[in-house]
């Protein structure tokens, strides 16, 4: 993603430079997966996920535009509150995961089916400690459980896919307790809806909006959920 100080000056070179040479296609393809063989249980109530698979932008930019959520948020996940803002994380020294929080309705669309699209459309989930040009554990791919029953859901998901062996690599997810949650910066909230033309986002996370449209077409919306808007409503 981006990097401070004089690496985000070469990574705004750069993104000058891709900008007249953005590729067509996605640096990780959409894999078709089964969905999850054990669910969890039908409940009332805005429910809450989290879950981290490289860069936010893009995953939230995918669950903005999944039926059923009410909003997504892109934070920080697995450190502390006073390590909690973007220019510590990018460290990597931090514990936390770029992140997003996902509130959603179950009437709607369930804990399994979020899985399914993360694993499926959000993100490659066999990339350890990395995410496509992101490198470092601040780009990890984890799942980070509200309860016993999401651990339970999230681990028997992850075995039955590496039993089906839909990814040519083992799935390297690590799903622990969700301690706390911290929202990122405002300039990082429904960043894909406002700069859809950046090149990073261009070539990286619109396709996986394109893959989520195309593979679940029945949990797609084409206006997004955003952050902003929904504190305008609140």
């Amino acid at each position: 993603m981006r990097r401070p100080a004089l690496a985000f000056l070469l990574a705004a070179t750069t993104a000058l430079t891709l900008a007249f040479a953005v590729p067509s296609r996605a640096a990780e393809e959409a894999v078709v997966i089964p969905a999850p063989a054990l669910d969890a249980a039908p409940a009332s109530g805005i429910q809450t996920a989290v879950v981290a698979g490289g860069c936010f932008w893009g995953v939230q930019g995918v669950f903005q535009h999944t039926a059923g959520v009410v909003n997504a948020v892109s934070g920080y996940a697995g450190g502390t509150k006073a390590t909690a803002d973007y220019q510590t994380v990018s460290s990597g020294r931090t514990g936390h995961a770029e992140s997003v929080e996902i509130k959603y309705d179950p009437k709607k669309i369930s804990y399994g089916k979020i899985l399914q699209i993360y694993f499926s459309v959000a993100h490659d989930p066999t990339q350890l400690n990395r995410q496509g040009p992101d490198v470092g554990p601040q780009y990890r791919s984890a799942i980070f459980t509200a309860s016993d029953e999401q651990k339970k859901v999230a681990e028997a998901y992850i075995a039955q896919l590496n039993a089906a062996r839909v990814f040519n690599k083992p799935i390297v997810t690590k799903v622990g307790a969700l301690e706390a949650f911290y929202p990122a910066e405002a300039y990082h909230q429904d960043y894909l809806t406002l700069h859809p033309n950046q090149p990073y986002i261009a070539y990286n996370d619109i396709p996986k909006v394109e893959n989520l449209k195309k593979l679940f077409a029945d949990n797609y919306i084409e206006k997004p959920t955003l952050v902003n808007a929904s504190k305008a409503t609140n």
